[in-house]
């Protein structure tokens, strides 16, 4: 796998049923903080687990505002994939 592209699922939010489009995704265009889904999308897990990570302490969370919406580090992210080292 080239580590400057990975896969990605896309889901079409206008009809759940279709069935999940893969594109490459460049990993040096990821924004600084990723939103629960995309984190979930690029590790393949639900966005409950990506939540439930968080809560255990394996992929810590940024609170944004006063509804407590989630943004996670891009670096914290590449760590998980093992694509960046730990610093």
């Amino acid at each position: 796998m080239d580590d400057q592209n990975i896969s990605k699922i896309s889901f079409d939010n206008q009809n759940p049923s279709t069935t999940p489009k893969t594109a490459k995704v460049s990993l040096d265009n990821l924004p600084d903080l990723l939103t629960v889904r995309e984190v979930a999308e690029l590790l393949r897990v639900s966005p409950l687990t990506i939540k439930r990570w968080g809560k255990r302490g394996k992929l810590p969370a940024i609170r944004i505002n006063s509804r407590g919406d989630r943004r996670y580090k891009k670096e914290a992210v590449l760590w998980l994939l093992g694509m960046q080292s730990n610093k």
